[in-house]
């Protein structure tokens, strides 16, 4: 195999990469994240405590997604909860987690700016 074919696989294998993690960080519609909060979803905000102190969404709580694995306990499994940060990839991360620790009706709005008015 030459440099030009090997380039050309790590050149596709990066860009397979950048799009599973896409996907992976995909935030909900905005009629999803309406629906989930007029069925009393928890917001929860997962960005720093220094984001959150410069504002944040109406009753949101903030659980930095680094603290979210040992605040589980914090959350309820029979509520919706709806996701947000700055930009959605740390929103996305974290409705991963809590989807991989059993919580079923989790979404990621994406960021502070995508959550509804």
């Amino acid at each position: 195999m030459d440099n030009n074919s090997l380039m050309y696989m790590a050149v596709a294998a990066l860009a397979a990469i950048v799009l599973v993690r896409r996907l992976q960080n995909k935030k909900a519609s905005p009629a999803l994240v309406r629906d989930k909060l007029a069925a009393g979803a928890r917001v929860i905000d997962v960005r720093s405590p220094q984001e959150f102190a410069g504002g944040s969404f109406p009753k949101a709580q903030n659980i930095p997604v680094d603290s979210l694995p040992s605040r589980l306990g914090d959350l309820p499994k029979d509520r919706p909860i709806v996701l947000f940060c700055a930009s959605g990839a740390r929103s996305g991360r974290a409705a991963r987690l809590l989807k991989k620790a059993g919580f079923t009706d989790v979404v990621s709005a994406g960021g502070l700016a995508d959550m509804p008015r």
